[in-house]
C-alpha cells in the first residue's frame, strides 16, 4: 500500500502544490520524518544528499511556521554553502506561495542590500549560511529571538568546514522553546554532541539515497 503526502497530515494547499509538480508519493525519509516534524518533535535524521530531505523538513516547516514581523524570522534553515542555501530556497518558494509564507536566502559572496531589504519586509522562513547570518545579526538586520523552528542541514559538512562554533552561537540566539530538526550524513562525533546539547528527546530516522548519480564522492 503506497502512502501519499495527503495521508501524512499535510494541508490540502501543500498537497495540491506538490501534485502540480507531479509529486504524489513521498520518499522514505519524507514518509518517516514528516509526521514527527508536524507534531513538533525534534528530529535527528541520517540522510545523504539526494534522499529528498529538503521536502522532509520543508513541508512540515511550511505547515507550522507563523507569520514573521520585520527583521524577525520565525523559522531558520542553516546550510553550509550558498549553493545549498539557494537550492533549498528554490525548492521551497513555490510551496511557500501555497501556504502564504515568505522565504528568503542569505549567504556571502553577494551584496547585503537585497538581503537586508527582504528581512525588512518580513521573512517567515530564512535560509542562511552561518557566516553571513552572523554578519547580519551583528549589524542588527536580523533578530532570531522569535525563531521557534530550526533546521540544520548537512551538519556533517558544517563540522568539516569549521562552522560548529557559529552554529552554536546562532542556536543560542533562537527561542528556547524551538523545535530543532538536524540532518547529516553521519551522526557521530561533533554531530552527536550538537544533538545532545541542542535537541530535546529527538526522534531518529535513517534514510538511504534516492538518486545515486547526484551524490558526490563524500557520500
Amino acid at each position: 500500500m503506497t502512502t501519499t503526502f495527503a495521508q501524512l497530515g499535510l494541508p490540502d494547499s501543500l498537497v495540491q502544490a506538490l501534485s502540480k509538480r507531479d509529486i504524489s508519493e513521498p520518499f522514505p525519509v519524507q514518509e518517516a520524518t514528516i509526521p514527527d516534524a508536524l507534531d513538533g518533535l525534534d528530529v535527528c535524521g541520517k540522510a545523504p544528499t539526494g534522499s529528498g530531505k529538503t521536502l522532509a523538513f520543508g513541508l512540515p516547516l511550511l505547515t507550522n511556521v507563523e507569520k514573521a514581523k520585520r527583521n524577525r524570522p520565525r523559522a531558520l534553515i542553516l546550510a553550509p554553502t550558498r549553493e545549498l542555501a539557494e537550492q533549498i530556497k528554490k525548492e521551497l518558494v513555490p510551496l511557500g506561495k501555497a501556504t502564504g509564507r515568505q522565504i528568503a536566502a542569505i549567504y556571502g559572496g553577494v551584496g547585503y542590500g537585497p538581503q537586508k531589504n527582504a528581512l525588512r519586509k518580513g521573512v517567515d522562513v530564512l535560509v542562511a549560511t552561518p557566516g553571513r547570518l552572523e554578519d547580519l545579526m551583528e549589524q542588527g538586520s536580523v533578530n532570531l529571538g522569535q525563531v521557534d523552528i530550526v533546521v540544520i542541514d548537512e551538519a556533517d559538512r558544517m563540522a568539516d568546514m569549521g562552522f560548529m562554533p557559529a552554529v552554536r552561537r546562532i542556536l543560542d540566539s533562537t527561542s528556547r522553546n524551538r523545535q530543532t530538526l538536524l540532518f547529516s550524513a553521519t551522526l557521530d562525533g561533533d554531530i552527536a554532541v550538537l544533538s545532545r546539547d541542542y535537541q530535546h528527546n529527538p526522534v531518529r530516522h535513517e534514510a538511504g539515497t534516492i538518486e545515486p548519480e547526484t551524490i558526490d564522492a563524500r557520500h
